[in-house]
């Protein structure tokens, strides 16, 4: 039995020897890995931050930056190893690498702007500051602006107020409420722009018109300048894409004499007062009596020549009607009133004498120079 028990006795301590020996081997082995991490990234660190250092111009630092920083540069070679790092000791060495890349980032950004620096300093060099500029030619308004801002100017004088619409528009602002029937022919696809939606291009600010009274009560007193769209041919005096400034005056006891004597002035006021001006009867499906606007353009070298500029009359009764309906009210019942509507790119050809009106979209700086 007391040899038994000695050997017992043995054994034991001889386990518990191997044992502490397989302990230190693991330890020494993470020590040499943390270790070994750490000098990885201190040495790399140094390289790049000397390489970066002696870099002199812009193409050898993105190389640097490639070769440090990107998938296959040595401070990302040196990242994989962090597999091979005991649990324990990973965040100590992800900061050093963090720590690390941030430093290598830093220097690359500030060599690079002592880099951008040098070059700006170069590109200068021996140019005097003190010298006057080289003069640019002064920019101006397109005409169509000019004449524009002009005519708005006039009559909100007159009291005419601001209004505004969309340009993509439905057939009930477009036509319906503006009692165009629907055998009219600018109704027609050959006439206007429709989307397969079944919205169009409003051929008119007209449309305007229909939603300010939609949600104003009379009396109504406003303009509405902006694009219209056609399928118009394109010639001296027709675009498919132009300008109009629109006017609508609703109130009691507005006569022809009102619109006759509102629209004369504005046109004498753009042009002068001996401008010549005549009104002839025509027929729109929105205004009864109606009425186009000719203005006699004198265009140098040619000779004196009517100039259509505006459709205008009194409003149909049939249109409050309309606006009535549709609302559920009965605010213009018992009105009376005018609308007009002109073409700004007449206007302007009018203005300075412009005998084609394609040279208004053209674009040529010659042509517009003389505007400035």
């Amino acid at each position: 039995m007391v040899k038994r028990r000695i050997f017992f006795v043995r054994e034991t301590a001889y386990c518990q020897s191997v044992s502490c020996i397989k302990l230190d081997k693991c330890a020494y082995a993470r020590i040499v890995s943390r270790e070994l991490m750490k000098n990885q990234i201190a040495s790399v660190q140094a390289e790049a931050l000397a390489r970066i250092a002696g870099i002199a111009d812009m193409k050898a630092l993105e190389d640097a930056r490639v070769g440090i920083l990107g998938k296959k540069g040595t401070l990302t070679q040196v990242q994989q190893g962090m597999r091979d790092v005991p649990k324990e000791d990973k965040p100590a060495v992800g900061a050093l690498l963090n720590e690390a890349r941030a430093t290598i980032t830093t220097a690359l950004e500030d060599r690079k702007a002592a880099l951008q620096q040098e070059i700006d300093a170069a590109a200068v060099a021996g140019v005097d500051f003190t010298m006057p500029g080289a003069t640019l030619p002064a920019g101006g308004l397109h005409p169509i602006s000019i004449v524009r801002d002009e005519a708005v100017r006039v009559l909100r004088r007159m009291g005419f107020t601001l209004a505004d619409g969309p340009e993509i528009e439905d057939e009930w602002h477009c036509f319906d409420a503006l009692n165009t029937p629907d055998d009219h022919p600018a109704r027609n696809e050959k006439d206007t722009f429709y989307f397969d939606s079944g919205k169009l291009l409003r051929t008119q600010t007209s449309t305007v018109q229909a939603r300010v009274m939609e949600k104003d009560c009379p009396p109504i007193r406003i303009i509405c300048p902006g694009s219209a769209f056609r399928r118009d041919a394109i010639d001296a005096t027709h675009l498919s894409a132009f300008n109009q400034i629109e006017g609508l005056y609703v109130a009691r006891e507005v006569s022809v004499g009102d619109l006759k004597g509102t629209l004369e002035y504005f046109l004498k006021a753009l042009f002068g007062e001996e401008t010549a001006v005549r009104f002839r009867p025509h027929f729109f499906p929105f205004t009864e009596p109606s009425f186009e606007i000719d203005v006699l353009l004198q265009a140098a070298g040619q000779a004196p020549r009517w100039i259509e500029i505006a459709g205008c009359g009194m409003v149909n009764p049939a249109v409050f009607e309309n606006i009535d309906k549709a609302t559920g009210k009965n605010l213009y019942a018992g009105c009376t009133g005018f609308a007009f509507g002109i073409g700004l790119e007449r206007l302007a050809m009018i203005r300075w004498g412009i005998r084609d009106i394609r040279l208004l979209i053209e674009n040529d700086a010659r042509f517009l120079a003389q505007f400035q």
